[in-house]
């Protein structure tokens, strides 16, 4: 009797690997899910560099707005504003606030190409890479799973063939025992049994060559395979987080970097801002403001026991309304109107700047001589050029033709003849105004009503000293000698018909004032009078007497009350 093995020993030999293998694949799948967090972590870093860096660009972008906005616009009265140490520090603050703007473009740039650009361009080295460390893992994966089935299919083969063997061999046996069984069937049992016994053999032959080869294998992959791949995912990781931990340390560092300058901006706005001097500034507007009047005297002790006197103060004003005596001075008004030209102009102002007090004026005129002269010799330099031009033409005749510029030189020539004319005129003005400054050392005495009737033929003989205008002008008085009236024009008759400024106020007459100039008017002291324009800055006041009578005082000789529901009322008001 032949007995063959069974295989429940080797079958039970190779049920491990299925778990190592089912293990080995949720590894993978565990570390594929985290370095896919790890580069959505690098690639969520990216995102929030890239906005901090567009914060940085709006930033910046509205602080250089911010300083535009309040720059100085040129060829403008704020650019006139900037010479004050004050201003002149504002202005500082905004020019380093549009260097401070631009440290922060700096940083933004910096971040885009230090921070932002090298990650992108590492994200997408990343996933290649770890792309090809899981292609890899996964095809050992499938190797050690193709070596497992294989061995499965060996042994269940191997299995098979026993049972056949077995089973042949129990018929074999069951044959040889019965006596009724002929002796060829019995053989012809034996020789089935004998090659199931064989086909047994080569199945547990195959079965065992197969598990070997599995078993180096699977420790291949174990010990080997898959180590290294894990080992090159886990470098690929650790340089994500090196490479994440370096790039905030670079975020860090380019704020870092701008500090210094940054630092500089704000030292040189507060060195700016020390250099603020109040006396200086209170100086350079007393410079640009004083209008070189000289201030009044005392007034005189008015005697009023005397009655002649009392009476030649309340009509000390005679001269001005016509009594008859005197002609009407220059300036005066005709026909019962003013003056046409002590109308306040509204736009330009006259070419000499009379319309100015003294230094106002000096320094206009002085500006007005620097402008002409710099255009002088801007002239000058172009015609230089062009003589020169001509010069080379004559010499070399191919390169131009000399004619052709002579009529440029002879625009320049009348040019510039013209602007020494303007030079000269002006600095005619600028010697009268400089010579005519006051320079006094007597004070000069506020004259009262009494006075002034006393000394009127006195007054009204010789020529009278200079006295600003209501417009600030000053102008010389003419003499009685060059008075001269006025006859009523056309030019008078188109102010006939302008409506009259309504009265916004009244007035009291502090001291008495003998208007003698073009647009001025007299009045005498505690007389009430209607106030129809209010002091513009210039130190004159514009009053109304009756319908027929109205001029300029200055401010400081009347108390003004204003009233804005005043009506405009011709009658005149009653002294006090």
């Amino acid at each position: 009797m032949v007995s063959l093995p069974r295989p429940s020993v080797l079958h039970g030999a190779v049920s491990a690997p299925c778990f190592c293998c089912r293990k080995g694949k949720d590894q993978f799948d565990n570390l594929e899910k985290h370095t896919q967090w790890g580069i959505d972590v690098l690639e969520k870093y990216i995102k929030f560099v890239k906005e901090r860096t567009e914060i940085e660009l709006s930033y910046a972008k509205q602080l250089r707005n911010l300083s535009k906005k309040y720059q100085p616009k040129k060829n403008s009265k704020e650019e006139e504003e900037y010479r004050y140490t004050s201003t002149r520090a504002f202005l500082a603050t905004l020019n380093e606030m549009n260097d401070y703007a631009g440290q922060h473009e700096v940083i933004s740039e910096n971040m885009t190409s230090l921070i932002t650009g090298e990650l992108t361009r590492y994200v997408q080295e990343l996933k290649q890479e770890r792309k090809s460390h899981f292609h890899d893992g996964r095809k050992a994966q499938q190797h050690i799973e193709t070596c497992w089935k294989q061995l499965e299919a060996s042994k269940r083969r191997f299995e098979r063939d026993c049972k056949e063997a077995d089973r042949a061999q129990q018929y074999f046996e069951k044959m040889d025992a019965d006596i009724n069984v002929t002796k060829a069937d019995v053989e012809k049992a034996r020789q089935q049994a004998q090659l199931r016994h064989q086909m047994a053999e080569d199945s547990k032959a195959e079965y065992s060559s197969t598990l070997q080869k599995f078993n180096s294998e699977q420790h291949e992959h174990y010990y080997t395979h898959i180590p290294n791949i894990f080992q090159k995912i886990q470098e690929m990781e650790e340089r994500r987080i090196v490479r994440i931990g370096e790039s905030m340390k670079t975020f860090a560092e380019v704020d870092r970097q701008v500090i210094p300058i940054i630092g500089k901006c704000l030292d040189e706005i507060t060195k700016a801002a020390e250099s603020v001097d109040h006396k200086n500034d209170s100086q350079m507007v007393i410079e640009a403001f004083k209008s070189g009047f000289e201030p009044p005297g005392d007034v005189d002790f008015e005697d009023f026991t005397q009655p002649m006197k009392r009476t030649v103060s309340e009509s000390s004003l005679s001269n001005s309304r016509g009594d008859g005596k005197s002609e009407p001075k220059f300036g005066s008004k005709s026909k019962g109107k003013l003056w046409p030209f002590i109308k306040k102009n509204k736009g330009a102002g006259p070419e000499d700047f009379s319309n100015l007090p003294p230094e106002q004026r000096r320094k206009k005129l002085q500006q007005k001589v620097d402008e002409l002269n710099r255009d002088i010799q801007k002239e000058m330099d172009s015609r230089d050029a062009l003589t020169k031009m001509k010069d080379v033409y004559i010499k070399n005749p191919q390169m131009g033709d000399a004619a052709s510029v002579d009529h440029r030189l002879a625009e320049l020539g009348q040019n510039i003849e013209k602007l020494r004319l303007e030079v000269q005129k002006f600095e005619g003005w600028l010697a009268e105004v400089e010579g005519r400054l006051p320079a006094r050392t007597e004070q000069p005495r506020r004259q009262s009503g009494v006075y002034e009737a006393q000394n009127a033929s006195g007054v009204n003989s010789c020529a009278q000293d200079r006295e600003s205008s209501p417009d600030g002008s000053y102008t010389e008085e003419q003499s009685q000698e060059t008075e001269m009236k006025v006859p009523a024009t056309d030019f008078d008759d188109e102010f006939d018909d302008e409506e009259p400024l309504p009265t916004i106020g009244t007035c009291k007459a502090l001291y008495t004032f003998e208007g003698q100039n073009e647009g001025t008017i007299s009045v005498a002291e505690g007389e009430m009078l209607y106030v129809i324009e209010e002091d513009k800055g210039d130190g004159w006041t514009r009053i109304r007497r009756n319908e027929d009578e109205e001029g300029y005082v200055p401010t400081s000789y009347v108390e003004v009350y204003l009233d804005k529901n005043a009506k405009d009322v011709h009658k005149p008001l009653q002294k006090i």
